[in-house]
């Protein structure tokens, strides 16, 4: 904990989601009071995208960000996280041209029955 999943459309390959992810984990730490060395991040490359009733696979690029916490936040730190994680995404996803760029962000309570173990 925190589990944190990038999802993003292959149009965005060129951004540098390690950069991101690092620069998201000190946020995390300080606005929902996690440790760094708990903090995961995974970034998945998604392939079959639609919009709307666009047909052409080009005009659009999506990004989503889940973040997956323990119980027990306010939902003024969920909203002040999500806030925050679209800032960095603002600073680390540039526009393309041609391209709608749709970005958003969440915050969820691991359910809990969520357990781990590190080796």
């Amino acid at each position: 904990m925190p589990n944190i999943t990038v999802e993003h459309s292959p149009a965005l390959d060129h951004v540098d989601w390690r950069a991101f992810a690092l620069a998201l984990h000190p946020v995390v730490v300080e606005t929902a009071a996690a440790k760094i060395e708990a903090c995961k991040t995974r970034t998945l490359r998604t392939e079959d995208e639609v919009v709307g009733a666009e047909a052409d696979p080009d005009a659009h690029a999506i990004v989503h960000v889940t973040l997956a916490l323990l119980a027990g936040r306010t939902e003024e730190t969920k909203a002040k996280l999500t806030e925050a994680t679209l800032e960095l995404l603002r600073k680390h996803v540039e526009p393309i041209d041609g391209c709608t760029l749709h970005v958003s962000a969440e915050v969820r309570e691991l359910d809990p029955s969520y357990r781990k173990y590190v080796q």
